[in-house]
């Protein structure tokens, strides 16, 4: 059996990554899709929308066949580093490809980015460097230093694009590892990362989604973008939670946190740097909601993305020191599986070189500690019935009976 693996969040699952799912296959001419999906909290730094066991099942009900965790180590860093654990755990899966969506929509491009970068080394790096001398973002300093070396040449990837930027970091991080693994690519169709909501068409983002519901859109309106099964399960998770998840409703949680903490003892958490700490307490001392917060802080300098990744990090505990721990990935956590999946598993089982975790229990190192504690922390904040759905939720499984 061939596989192809992708990379996603599923925030929620929608119409464009119905697509996605689909096209890669048919791209591939693979017999399973792998899907790699962030857990509880996201690569923007935010929390899921909906808990990761909800968005499993969307994704095995809309042509995903094998559902695994990124770990959080990854699922919330920068995108060089997201790249890695994910490319990481497809390679280990064997799958034989991995497909992601971009603006793109042409693989060349991106491989001739990854050879100018990779014979230019030295030169991209000086210039990153002088740009972030003069006060500017990381990222910013970034595109500065690829504009430079891409000025009056055709034929790169235009790395101004969020998920262009994903997708040369997947391909970047498959060549690091030396994966025999295919890239391949497809366009990504009408909605932009963060567009609104366009009524008359079928694809919307993610974002656009996730803000209609936050400003009170009814679920039931929404159909046109999201299949028949996402809408269910939104519902279902609506009910259960009263409502769905963002910063607002964490905010308490993380506010009585990093006052709790105070200036200093946030100075020890992963990404909170350059003094900013002060900065993120005073702001919690006066903001009574989120976007008040997120509003006082942010600047050029300090993205909200940047902040909000800090934030994830003080809300679990993500510590400096535990950053700098992180190696490659050490387990494959199994959240679903289709019957074709199991077949899968059990074909490619011996040749897999990392453990397959089916139980949190059975996550003993640093990086599943933290996943767990991430994961419960989550279910506290969103005021889950019981934390010990971490521990109690098997892998879900859909076999050849099941209605999909």
């Amino acid at each position: 059996m061939k596989a192809t693996g992708i990379v996603v969040e599923y925030n929620p699952f929608h119409n464009g990554h119905l697509h996605h799912a689909k096209k890669a296959k048919q791209l591939s001419g693979a017999d399973i899709v792998v899907a790699v999906m962030s857990g509880q909290f996201l690569q923007r730094g935010e929390p899921a929308f909906t808990d990761k066991w909800t968005r499993t099942e969307m994704a095995l009900h809309g042509g995903v066949d094998l559902v695994i965790e990124l770990p959080y180590v990854y699922a919330t860093a920068q995108a060089a580093e997201f790249a890695r654990g994910a490319i990481g755990l497809l390679s280990a899966l064997r799958c034989d490809s991995f497909c992601f969506g971009s603006e793109q929509g042409d693989i060349n491009p991106f491989l001739n980015s990854l050879e100018l970068l990779s014979t230019n080394r030295e030169a991209y790096d000086n210039i990153i460097h002088e740009r972030i001398q003069t006060g500017i973002s990381y990222p910013k300093a970034l595109n500065d230093a690829y504009l430079s070396l891409t000025e009056g040449r055709d034929g790169f990837a235009d790395l101004t694009k969020p998920n262009n930027i994903l997708g040369y970091h997947y391909i970047e991080a498959a060549h690091a590892l030396g994966s025999p693994m295919t890239p391949l690519t497809i366009q990504r169709i009408v909605a932009g990362f963060h567009d609104p909501l366009e009524r008359g068409v079928s694809i919307a983002s993610a974002t656009g989604i996730r803000n209609a519901f936050f400003e009170g859109e009814n679920i039931g309106h929404l159909t046109p973008y999201l299949p028949e099964t996402s809408i269910r399960l939104l519902e279902r998770f609506h009910a259960e939670q009263h409502g769905f998840i963002g910063w607002e409703k964490i905010y308490p949680l993380l506010r009585f946190t990093i006052l709790r903490e105070g200036p200093k003892a946030l100075a020890r958490f992963a990404d909170v740097t350059e003094g900013i700490e002060n900065l993120i307490y005073d702001a919690a001392k006066r903001a009574e909601n989120f976007e008040g917060f997120i509003t006082q802080v942010k600047s050029k300098r300090f993205t909200r993305t940047r902040i909000q990744r800090m934030l994830t990090h003080i809300f679990t505990g993500y510590t400096q020191e535990e950053s700098q721990a992180v190696g490659e990935p050490e387990y494959i956590r199994l959240l679903g599986m289709t019957e074709s999946g199991r077949n899968y598993l059990n074909a490619q089982k011996k040749a897999i070189p990392l453990p397959l975790i089916s139980r949190a229990a059975d996550l003993k190192g640093p990086m599943g500690q933290l996943d767990i504690r991430a994961s419960m922390l989550y279910l506290q904040a969103i005021g889950a019935a019981s934390l010990k759905k971490e521990y109690t939720t098997p892998p879900i499984y859909f076999g050849a009976s099941s209605d999909k």
